[in-house]
């Protein structure tokens, strides 16, 4: 048989088995929202740099703040942008990223490698690998 203290303690720990890293999301794996302020923010010890933030209105009517993936985006308040989990690890109290290419937030410009990041589009001619049985088909074209 138990104590109270011991049943108290179990109740306590079935409850952390539900916890969430990405509670504004309400269990979905993306949300859309409206910037609200677009700021810098400076990274924890030993980290030197200015990272890039937006705060954000979800539909879900919380309000967040999301990191900004890349560099020289174009993004302002009023803007609708699409919020996933996923956070920076050396700011502190940024639990979400803003996804790039999507509804207004701008794609990365000139990205060649890990496009689908970034929301880079494809570009014109652009083969990665060509087998080796298909090169000479293709230098007939």
């Amino acid at each position: 048989m138990s104590t109270l203290k011991q049943s108290a303690l179990q109740k306590i720990l079935y409850i952390r088995k539900n916890f969430s890293r990405t509670p504004a999301l309400q269990k979905r794996s993306q949300v859309k929202g409206t910037v609200t302020k677009v700021t810098t923010m400076s990274p924890k010890k030993p980290n030197s740099a200015s990272r890039h933030i937006a705060k954000v209105k979800l539909t879900n009517s919380l309000n967040v703040t999301a990191r900004v993936p890349g560099s020289g985006y174009v993004c302002s308040k009023y803007n609708r942008v699409l919020v996933n989990g996923g956070r920076a690890n050396d700011l502190p109290g940024v639990g979400y990223t803003l996804v790039r290419g999507v509804y207004d937030f701008s794609p990365v410009v000139g990205k060649r490698k890990r496009r689908s990041v970034y929301g880079v589009d494809r570009p014109e001619g652009f083969t990665k690998h060509i087998r080796r049985c298909f090169r000479s088909q293709q230098r007939q074209k």
